[in-house]
């Protein structure tokens, strides 16, 4: 028995080639950071030297370094950076959202990503590019043999003729072994309204994600959570991972409360972080302080939060890590 209800025709949209589209950001014509880490500031915020310490300290225990990121840190062209701290070891697991996968994708095909939502979606082009696309067939493939998104999409980077793969986070870290798991809302990604877009494959190879990061977590006592500008995929999935990984601990007679946990985002917040804004607040549903700074680190954690560009906090954090 079917829906009682009308859905939308896909067969009846129009792609068009990603040659037709303009880019707002063009790393492979313009001078990028993302071609060579340029020389950081010599100033460094003290959150992140701190930070940098404990992930040092993370790598010689063997626990986790989990590094959690919204689709802007992509765009900001720190990608050497962080390809540089996954190959030293300072990154043993990534945790995206949806658009993190498309303009990775993007950036390796094509050296350029992003498009004008005010420019498309005047005339409903606004994601419906044929190439783009792609990236569902590739999530099918890999869900078929059993993998998450993230593996899927890395191992295709890797292994494909893709012209700028050196822009790719995800085929660097599939290169090294490293997981990177991709956390979707279906209907929130512009590859979700394509015809070819298989809702039941990303359901089962993001659920299988979210697994994988759960188990990397069960490592973060001694270790260090990072948080770079996503409000909510990264605390929520992070919560749920922790109360599954917590629940297990205590049943083993094991803990997992002593590590750290860092915020890097633009929001204007105290200087303790620690005490959770009055409920009511607007400040109180900003998720990443009340649940990455404050209510799981309570019992036995420190956090800190760092107000700064991606562009600028994760070359200051490479450049901490550098001095070590």
């Amino acid at each position: 028995m079917g829906t009682r209800h009308r859905l939308f025709d896909v067969s009846r949209l129009r792609l068009l080639p990603v040659a037709q589209r303009s880019h707002d950001l063009n790393f492979a014509l313009a001078a990028c950071p993302a071609k060579s880490p340029p020389t950081p500031a010599a100033s460094v915020r003290p959150a992140l030297a701190a930070v940098a310490e404990r992930l040092v300290s993370a790598r010689r225990s063997g626990s986790a370094r989990v590094l959690m990121m919204g689709a802007h840190v992509l765009r900001s062209g720190v990608q050497p950076y962080l390809i540089d701290m996954l190959r030293r070891g300072f990154i043993s697991q990534i945790a995206v959202n949806g658009a993190c996968l498309i303009h990775d994708f993007e950036l390796a095909l094509l050296g350029a990503t992003t498009e004008s939502v005010a420019r498309y979606i005047k005339d409903g082009q606004f994601g419906l590019w044929t190439e783009t696309g792609r990236i569902n067939d590739i999530v099918a493939r890999g869900n078929a043999q059993g993998l998450g998104l993230g593996e899927s999409l890395g191992r295709e980077l890797a292994g494909g003729g893709y012209p700028h793969k050196d822009l790719s986070l995800v085929a660097a870290a599939y290169e090294l072994g490293v997981p990177v798991t991709a956390h979707i809302s279906i209907g929130q990604d512009i590859i979700h309204q394509h015809p070819n877009f298989d809702g039941a494959a990303f359901g089962a190879a993001s659920h299988r994600d979210f697994l994988i990061y759960a188990a990397g977590l069960e490592k973060l006592e001694g270790g260090v959570v990072m948080n770079f500008g996503s409000a909510v995929m990264a605390p929520e999935v992070y919560l749920k991972a922790l109360a599954m990984v917590r629940n297990v601990a205590a049943q083993e007679g094991r803990e997992v409360r002593h590590f750290t946990s860092l915020v890097c985002d633009l929001h204007d917040l105290p200087e303790d972080t620690r005490a959770e804004a009055p409920r009511g607040s607007a400040a109180y549903y900003f998720r990443p302080w009340k649940t990455m700074l404050a209510r799981t680190v309570a019992d036995g954690g420190e956090s800190f939060y760092c107000r700064a560009r991606h562009d600028e906090s994760v070359p200051e954090l490479w450049t901490a890590l550098g001095r070590i």
